[in-house]
């Protein structure tokens, strides 16, 4: 085709079917996209049967890839979101979409996925790949494209080293393959994304859409365990939770960061959408019912507080103190109390005092499985003190343990501070809090030397957030799901990102300086 022919034709393309949408030749791309969707739409609903659910699903992804090919920032936004919105495990008694989408399912089990034999990766995989796919372009096409360097490198390697060692000494005692794949893979993801966060965000601005996305999604968890709350007439009506045992992990973050917005007195809109949104989130942390984050709520105001300059701590206190004194009172009232007001104390008395078996035995039987299940990880680590067990391989049972309803109760116990020592050993326990410790000082530095109070805010919740799981998961099944490991990747994965902000931030400053001079 000659030249004007091409001209020709390019004209009456534009004519018959960019001009009657209001396309022009620089965004006939939405053109393109309309076109395809449409396809897969029809195409997809009518080789399915009408399986919307699936060709939704089947569209949604095609849009990620793209996203992730185009603008990849996006790409990680709805990650992150899908992470907050979406269950990886029911809540029972309740059904919900945001668990019927199968976000963390694999393939196979997914419900409007017709099965296959090989369907073993899920969609939030398959999400991460597209995003890994995006990266890896966007590094080698964009010339200004620069890879950020991670917090404690070394301390980070070491571990990752710790972990790939682990799960093979699993293979070499004959441990399960398809189980030390349930118990490496939160990890794993934890890696990923705090290698990759902080090559995919840039500035600021970028940070703000991301902590916004987070208060969207926590916000929402909360908001869908009020509504239960309310549902049932103001009460729990029985059910051992009203969310999933992640969300007031996430909840934590958030008053962490509102704290740190308030101190800093950052007029931001973020600190004051939190701020409206305050009693539902306590709500939804209420009605969570999780006794691991009362706890893991009191050591991180305690952390918060101590983290402080000594000015600041000062001016912290003058404002926390009252509300010190009220809760102080609050707990006194509510000691003996075992009805709705007094709850949330009781499930903080249960981790000081022994509880009642009479009165409380729901908490008195959990404590006491928690208490058989340390002495066999204990019993299980004399044995494999050195290099552990590795994953996959059962734990010791000196003492048997009573059937509950997890199938992975003989690998995976509920304290995983213990667990990690009974698979990775000493060594790999080492390498484990070398890194998390490395991070937090430099992360502590790195709080102490910024000057703008947004970032200041948000680093110090990324470090807080650190201690905030750990807690859980010295009682709680923590270290293993996937949302939570996924979520703390990602908020350690922006520390590298405020450094570098840091940096050059004072490299302009110096050089104005010496520009003046």
């Amino acid at each position: 085709m000659n030249s004007t022919n091409y001209i020709l034709a390019d004209s009456l393309f534009q004519k018959l079917f960019l001009s009657p949408l209001g396309l022009n030749r620089e965004n006939g791309l939405v053109f393109w996209m309309i076109l395809l969707f449409t396809t897969l739409l029809s195409g997809g609903l009518y080789y399915t049967g009408g399986n919307l659910p699936l060709v939704t699903g089947v569209m949604y992804l095609t849009l990620l890839l793209i996203i992730s090919l185009i603008k990849i920032e996006v790409s990680l936004y709805l990650m992150v979101l899908s992470i907050l919105l979406f269950e990886q495990y029911d809540i029972p008694g309740f059904e919900t979409f945001t668990r019927e989408v199968s976000f963390f399912s694999n393939l196979k089990e997914i419900p409007y996925v017709p099965y296959f034999h090989r369907g073993m990766v899920s969609p939030f995989e398959i999400h991460l790949t597209f995003l890994i796919i995006g990266l890896m372009i966007h590094a080698a096409i964009r010339k200004d494209f620069r890879f950020k360097p991670l917090i404690a490198p070394v301390a980070y390697l070491l571990f990752v080293l710790a972990f790939v060692f682990a799960f093979a000494n699993g293979f070499r005692n004959g441990g399960d393959y398809m189980v030390a794949l349930w118990e490496v893979r939160a990890l794993f993801y934890f890696f990923l994304m705090y290698l990759i966060v902080p090559q995919i965000i840039d500035s600021t601005s970028q940070i703000r859409v991301f902590i916004w996305i987070c208060i969207i999604g926590i916000s929402f968890k909360a908001l869908q365990g009020v509504y239960r709350f309310i549902d049932l007439g103001f009460t729990t009506g029985g059910y051992a939770v009203l969310t999933n045992h992640e969300d007031p992990v996430f909840m934590v973050t958030l008053f962490v960061l509102l704290m740190g917005l308030s101190l800093y007195l950052a007029n931001d809109p973020q600190r004051k959408w939190i701020l409206l949104l305050l009693l539902l989130l306590m709500l939804g942390f209420y009605v969570a019912q999780r006794r691991a984050t009362y706890a893991s709520l009191i050591v991180s105001v305690t952390t918060f507080i101590l983290i402080l300059p000594a000015h600041n701590r000062v001016r912290f206190m003058k404002y926390f103190l009252p509300v010190l004194a009220i809760l102080i009172l609050y707990g006194i009232a509510g000691w003996n109390h075992t009805g709705t007001f007094g709850r949330p104390v009781q499930m903080i008395k249960s981790g000081i005092v022994q509880p009642d078996k009479e009165t409380n035995f729901a908490d008195y039987s959990s404590n006491l499985y928690r208490d058989i299940e340390n002495y066999n990880l204990a019993q299980t680590v004399v044995r494999n003190p050195l290099i552990g067990t590795g994953f996959g391989v059962k734990y010791d049972q000196p003492i048997p343990l009573v059937q509950i309803r997890f199938p992975l109760r003989e690998y995976i116990p509920h304290n995983q501070i213990y667990w990690l020592v009974v698979k990775t050993g000493s060594l790999g326990f080492f390498a484990f809090w070398f890194f998390f410790n490395s991070f937090a000082a430099k992360g502590t530095q790195i709080f102490i030397r910024l000057k703008d109070p947004y970032l200041k805010s948000v680093s110090l919740m990324i470090v807080i957030a650190i201690i905030n799981q750990m807690v859980v998961s010295f009682f709680d099944l923590q270290l293993t799901y996937y949302r939570n490991m996924t979520y703390l990747g990602c908020l350690m994965g922006l520390l590298p990102v405020i450094h570098q902000l840091t940096i050059d931030e004072e490299n302009s400053e110096s050089n104005a300086a010496t520009d003046e001079s």
